[in-house]
């Protein structure tokens, strides 16, 4: 056979088969995508988000929102887009808002693979949601200032007539992972103990600012003794070489609270298949590694997972709250919390 007339049947058969495949010669399989609201700091979710496509062929295509309050933002994005999704995932810094957007039919429930190492009280019993990654809320103390026997240890002290209130700082507990805390304070002690803790707080003078970043730098700088803040905030000031100890406060007793990130798949999501894929790489243990290795995380929320270098190998005692029974506090903590900081 002349070679021409081969190449040339050869190609129209390979032609008609793409056209009985995929609709017409000459058009190209669709390339696999998944769209995604992050509200994890884009430096650290994008390198993740790039070994994703890298191990599975898919596209990630990520949402991220500028605004300081990024989760909220996302989150007010997604109940605005619930007639028409445009994101398959929600892949969260925090947990507050994920839980008000299952509240809302906004999510879905999933069932990735791998879940059921996760504790109970970090996966949502109906599968909308899991944990991943976590921060947790430290006491941080300048070494300078406060010498080893006479820092603060729990959240109590700070209310003790042994550490001067000039000693010491807080971030108003309206917004994040400070009100975060007040709401976990209210369900594990109830409101008239929580309450009354941040009733002294501000009774006895102690210094209470705009965010848990202004609470470190004024421990680092050695302008107070210490300070309540995120894990990650005092770890990056430990590493930048600050005069600074991280103190993991209520280990004797019920721990402090945890802060994890969760990831949710959106309901009705355009690419449902590629949506439980990323779900599943974000929930590998060897991500939420990646993660804390990057410093965005200190803690892994398995038992036995990993852990930051700057926590120094210690373990971390932490709240077995459920993560909806904090949420549900939310609103009445921050009702109280807006009157006594508001005077």
């Amino acid at each position: 056979m002349d070679p021409f007339i081969f190449r040339h049947n050869w190609a129209a058969a390979l032609c008609l088969g793409s056209a009985a495949l995929f609709g017409g010669c000459g058009r190209t399989l669709p390339r696999r995508e998944v769209i995604v609201y992050v509200s994890v700091d884009q430096v650290y979710a994008e390198p993740v988000l790039r070994q994703f496509e890298r191990a599975t062929g898919i596209t990630a295509r990520a949402v991220f929102d500028v605004e300081a309050s990024k989760a909220t933002g996302l989150a007010n994005r997604l109940a605005a887009e619930r007639s028409r999704p445009r994101a398959d995932v929600f892949w969260n810094s925090e947990f507050v808002q994920t839980l008000r957007l299952k509240r809302e039919g906004v999510l879905m429930a999933s069932r990735p693979r791998g879940v059921e190492t996760l504790p109970a009280h970090l996966r949502d019993p109906e599968g909308v949601w899991y944990a991943c990654g976590a921060r947790f809320r430290v006491i941080l103390a300048n070494t300078s200032r406060l010498a080893e026997g006479a820092r603060p240890s729990n959240l109590e002290d700070f209310v003790s007539d042994r550490y001067p209130a000039s000693e010491l700082a807080v971030a108003q507990p309206l917004f994040g992972t400070s009100a975060d805390q007040a709401a976990a304070l209210y369900a594990a002690w109830g409101e008239v103990r929580a309450r009354r803790l941040y009733q002294r707080l501000k009774e006895r003078g102690v210094m209470v600012v705009d965010g848990n970043a202004t609470v470190r730098d004024l421990v680092a700088q050695g302008r107070v003794g210490a300070g309540w803040t995120d894990s990650d905030d005092a770890c990056g000031a430990l590493e930048r070489g600050a005069p600074v100890a991280i103190i993991l406060p209520d280990q004797e007793g019920q721990g402090t609270l945890l802060v994890p990130g969760a990831v949710a798949q959106v309901a009705g999501a355009p690419h449902p298949k590629e949506a439980l894929a990323l779900l599943e790489y974000l929930l590998e243990p060897a991500t939420e590694k990646m993660l804390i290795d990057s410093g965005f995380f200190q803690i892994s929320t398995r038992p036995g997972g990993a852990t930051h270098p700057c926590l120094g190998g210690r373990s971390v005692r932490t709240m077995k709250l459920g993560l909806e029974e904090i949420a549900s506090r939310l609103d009445a903590s921050r009702r109280d919390m807006s009157s006594i900081f508001s005077q």
